[in-house]
């Protein structure tokens, strides 16, 4: 399956919705584009800046995300900004869209806009 950041992000950053995201990916194959690692530091940032002292903390997790075994591929981005413009999504979303239907595999989301597009 691909996941997206808003997942993974809950899991590995023990969100609220944490225990709803394991129970999505636990266990299964996962995908993402390449870009997934970048919004992860991105929202590991945006976390510490928001919580100074928790820093060190979120930094760990970021690497313990980047130490899973999730297969990472790049998108063709002409095809991403063709479906883009079709599903009125990001092109960052339509990333996640775009490799789920080339591997013909599950997209797990919490973004509501990404799953309805699928």
């Amino acid at each position: 399956m691909v996941v997206d950041a808003s997942v993974l992000a809950a899991w590995v950053f023990r969100e609220r919705n944490a225990q709803d995201a394991h129970g999505l990916i636990q266990g299964q194959d996962l995908h993402a584009p390449r870009l997934l690692a970048y919004e992860l530091a991105n929202i590991a940032r945006t976390k510490s800046l928001r919580d100074p002292q928790k820093a060190a903390d979120i930094e760990a997790s970021l690497a313990d995300a980047m130490a899973m075994d999730i297969h990472w591929h790049e998108v063709d981005h002409v095809a991403v900004l063709r479906l883009a413009m079709a599903t009125g999504l990001s092109t960052y979303d339509a990333s996640y869209l775009w490799l789920a239907r080339t591997l013909a595999v599950p997209l797990v989301t919490f973004d509501e806009r990404l799953r309805t597009a699928r």
